[in-house]
């Protein structure tokens, strides 16, 4: 996913009210507030002073216009929009970068399943059960190489899993892709000192038949791309 306009470079000064921070942009003296897409506790990645890079989306319906979209975390760079992963699903789908899914060529996305949800992709083809898909975005690094998910507690997560189960009960294919805006992690696990109720849940599911794909992100302040497959990490037995 290419960004529509060069990003501009800010350093943070500090987030509040979940959506909201401060910055004060390269060559300027003063603050910016800016929009935060981001819901979670972004653990580690809104350091005072931080790097950071803005997208700039002037409609004139927006009260703020720039939009935080990279920080720069561990000494490289870190996608914190969680509104990017399902549009770098997409086109990793159309281009068939991820193996695991490339034999589907229907691709619905937001169908209703479950108990009042919406699944983020069904994957349809010719042959094949329907691949229920849902997408989590991954940005938690505590341990050098390792990713981990949730950064805070996620009941709605946890539900996620459960209606996969249950799809998978129904006869269909279920999968939980993990999207990871990091270049630096070497594997993948649940963060079950965080949120232990996501973790069970996430054993229950592997064991019920979900299965569980993770891939990391090429970062750029130009472009984010879906890049290769990690594992789940051999911490989590």
């Amino acid at each position: 996913m290419k960004f529509s306009a060069p990003l501009h470079k800010a350093h943070l000064l500090r987030r509040y009210k979940r959506f909201l921070a401060d910055v004060v942009l390269e060559g300027q003296d003063e603050a910016t507030v800016v929009h935060c897409p981001n819901p979670g506790s972004m653990m580690g990645l809104d350091k005072p002073e931080s790097p950071v890079w803005l997208s700039w989306n002037d409609t004139g319906k927006r009260k703020h216009p720039y939009t935080w979209e990279i920080s720069k975390a561990d000494g490289d760079l870190v996608g914190i929009n969680t509104n990017l992963p399902n549009r770098l699903v997409t086109e990793a789908l159309e281009e068939g970068l991820i193996p695991e899914l490339s034999a589907y060529d229907g691709i619905r996305r937001e169908v209703r399943y479950g108990e009042k949800s919406r699944v983020d992709f069904l994957l349809q083809g010719e042959h094949l059960p329907d691949c229920y898909l849902e997408v989590k975005n991954v940005h938690l690094m505590r341990t050098a190489g390792l990713a981990e998910f949730p950064d805070s507690v996620t009941a709605r997560g946890s539900r996620h899993l459960q209606e996969l189960m249950q799809m998978v009960k129904n006869g269909h294919r279920a999968v939980m892709l993990f999207v990871v805006q990091r270049m630096d992690c070497t594997s993948f696990c649940p963060a079950a000192d965080i949120d232990p109720v996501y973790a069970n849940t996430f054993r229950d599911a592997i064991n019920a038949g979900v299965e569980i794909l993770c891939y990391d992100c090429e970062i750029t302040t130009k472009q984010i791309t879906i890049r290769q497959p990690l594992p789940l990490s051999p911490s989590f037995g």
